[in-house]
Parts: C-alpha cells; structure tokens; sequence
C-alpha cells in the first residue's frame, strides 16, 4: 500500500492549495477542488444517488490538515467543514483523475444553474 502514501504534503495557505508529493511527481490540489469532493456523509449523502452538490465554494480555504491514524487525513476548511476523512489511496485517485472529475463537477454545476461563487449566476 505504500505506492498510494506522499512522501510529503505541504499546505500552501495563500494559493489555497495542498501539495502532494509521490514518487512519480507532484499534484496541487486547491482547498475549493478538495472541499466539493469531500468524502463526508454531508457531501456524499447517506446512500447512493444522495450525494449533495456543493455550490459557492470557490474561495474555501483550508486552515489545517491533521493527521486521522495510518490511513487518512482530515482537512479543515475555513468554512467549518472538517468531518471528511481523506484516505491515502482516495486522495491519490483525486490527483490522478483531478481533470475528469473537476470536468463533471462543473457540468454539474451548469446543469443545476448553480456557481463556484457563492451560488450567484449573472443573468443577461
């Protein structure tokens, strides 16, 4: 399982990005990517299909990381989000896969007529 282990992580407060470091390079995920794919209940739902969108984030920040055993660790977002755990091998999956899935979280956001930024869409 060590493969799916960062030889480092680094939390870079003032771009809003955290930084993993693997063998085969380095991947900067930012707060707001790493906020809407949260693994908590709150954003995936209690069940299939329950998954709840998260809208207006682009301007989380992530105030701390910590770790949660050998297998994952726990993002704080300035926002009060904090109950996501993010195991070793799913936070490898969100770098390798980062285009495909901020590609279908946008289309998400486009078809439910909401926005990255606090939920306000211009009109005209």
């Amino acid at each position: 399982m060590s493969h799916t282990l960062p030889s480092d992580i680094r939390l870079h407060k003032k771009s809003r990005t955290l930084e993993l470091v693997y063998p085969d390079g380095a991947y900067e995920l930012t707060a707001e990517f790493l906020r809407v794919h949260s693994p908590s209940a709150e954003v995936r739902g209690h069940g299939i299909g329950n998954a709840v969108l998260q809208t207006g984030k682009q301007f989380v920040g992530i105030k701390g990381v910590q770790p949660s055993g050998n297998y994952a660790i726990k993002i704080i977002f300035d926002d009060g989000h904090d109950s996501g755990l993010y195991t070793w091998d799913y936070l490898r999956d969100l770098c390798q896969n980062h285009d495909q899935y901020w590609q279908t979280y946008l289309q998400k956001l486009q078809d439910a007529g909401e926005s990255r930024n606090d939920g306000l869409i211009a009109r005209g």
